[in-house]
């Protein structure tokens, strides 16, 4: 699984490689990129499977190794959680805030209404964080 993580920005980069190089081919990019992704999606559900049959059952030392990957499983999921969290809260926060400085460029008296709609796009990132406390806790 870890190797899979390694190697998933690696494919990225050269993904976007070829459609900067590609890019005035635009009839041929885009049946490339749809078969990339769907291998893509197939490894990923390949590597699904394989960690969900697992065994059911871990026996003296190896129960100590099954634990130690729980563990890495958790805190890896922690970093996903807050890494999306804080994307979308970046997103969310730059649309609002470029409705919210339009709005107080004709009415100024709206800042309070436009700061909290603005701190609420905000809170998603606070999600990610707090659901990241609660892996980190339970691992």
């Amino acid at each position: 699984m870890l190797t899979w993580l390694m190697v998933l920005p690696v494919l990225a980069a050269a993904l976007g490689a070829a459609r900067l190089l590609l890019r005035r081919r635009t009839k041929r990019v885009f049946p490339w990129l749809l078969a990339t992704n769907l291998v893509l999606l197939g490894g990923a559900c390949a590597l699904v499977a394989t960690a969900l049959s697992g065994p059911a059952r871990a026996a003296g030392p190896v129960q100590a190794a099954a634990a130690g990957a729980v563990n890495g499983s958790a805190l890896i999921g922690a970093a996903i959680a807050v890494a999306g969290a804080s994307i979308g809260a970046a997103i969310a926060v730059a649309y609002t805030g470029a409705a919210a400085l339009a709005a107080l460029s004709e009415r100024p008296e709206m800042f309070g209404r436009a700061m909290v709609i603005v701190g609420l796009a905000e809170g998603i990132a606070v999600y990610g964080l707090v659901v990241a406390i609660l892996l980190i806790g339970k691992a």
